[in-house]
């Protein structure tokens, strides 16, 4: 298995001035699951020859995937500061280490850095990639914007809530993979297998992040649990719940909505909610139907020790604690 860390590890960030770059020093070395940059190498791999051999196509996809890590991150500098997060992969997060103004402008910069490893995209690539890119930076946007009208929404569906995830979580799965093979000469039809398979996987993992939100080990999660419940952010558990209520639950679950000083009573008490209802399970079936999904996109691609790896992944992503 090529090892991202060590690429991740090789850029340079010691540079002036230090109030700009230990930042982004700070969030590349928090670790993280590497998650993007692995599905690129892996997808590129999957059409090459299956053996994760540092071949042409391998060294050529490193700088789009080194790309997709640092925009990954610098989107969750931005996020932490929106949802005023305190704690990030356990380690604090950096408007709180720093300041505000710091996790924005280095924020910034590491999007800059994200275009100019991008660059080093073979030139006959480049245009489509960046094209690509583009159009999921974009859809990132929009799925935070979302998100923010979320909290001030009186309804919300379901359905608007896959949209807004699909946007704001799997597109950026999705086009690793698709960067992924294309680079390493995959057919339109594999392309868009693995946009497809990056796309569900996308979907499934950020309804586990809901369900670890609320049902997760903090030591494990890495952040404290029950912020969504305390936000009242409309999560797959929230909306699901008020789907499955009857009368006497969502008065009660609407009631604890409401309430905004005591934060450890509000937890237990919607916890006890989704519980009694069977809403983790309800969820847990959905994010089980998208696993199934991105799993049959990978009868469409070669069958080698990539794709099997990727079969790996989707299991591991279902069943993760962190």
């Amino acid at each position: 298995m090529i090892d991202i860390n060590k690429a991740i590890e090789a850029l340079d960030w010691n540079k002036e001035p230090r109030g700009l770059y230990e930042p982004i020093e700070y969030t590349l070395a928090s670790g993280g699951k590497r998650i993007r940059p692995t599905l690129a190498l892996v997808a590129a791999d999957a059409i090459v020859n299956g053996g994760l051999i540092n071949g042409d196509a391998i060294d050529q996809t490193m700088p789009a995937a080194l790309a997709l890590e640092v925009f990954h991150n610098f989107t969750l500098l931005h996020d932490d500061v929106m949802d005023k997060a305190p704690v990030r992969r356990g380690r604090e997060t950096v408007h709180v280490k720093w300041n505000d103004n710091t996790a924005i402008l280095s924020g910034d910069q590491m999007l800059i850095e994200a275009y100019k490893l991008l660059s080093g995209v073979p030139a006959d690539k480049l245009p489509q990639v960046l094209k690509w890119f583009n159009e999921m930076a974009t859809a990132i946007c929009e799925g935070q914007q979302m998100d923010v009208d979320f909290e001030h929404a009186s309804q919300v569906s379901i359905d608007d809530y896959m949209l807004m995830i699909e946007k704001k979580t799997s597109v950026l799965l999705a086009n690793a993979m698709r960067i992924g093979g294309y680079i390493a000469g995959a057919t339109p039809a594999q392309q868009e297998a693995l946009y497809q398979y990056g796309l569900h996987i996308g979907l499934a993992f950020q309804i586990q992040d809901d369900i670890l939100d609320v049902y997760g080990d903090p030591k494990t999660f890495g952040k404290a649990i029950g912020g969504d419940i305390c936000a009242n952010k409309k999560t797959i558990l929230l909306l699901t719940a008020l789907e499955m209520a009857d009368a006497e639950s969502k008065a009660e679950l609407l009631q604890w909505l409401m309430a905004t000083d005591r934060n450890e009573e509000k937890i237990a008490g919607v916890t006890a909610i989704y519980t009694r209802l069977g809403v983790r399970e309800a969820c847990e079936t959905i994010m089980e139907e998208h696993t199934a999904e991105a799993l049959a996109q990978l009868d469409k691609l070669p069958q080698n020790s990539a794709t099997e790896s990727l079969r790996l992944l989707a299991e591991q992503l279902a069943n993760r604690k962190s």
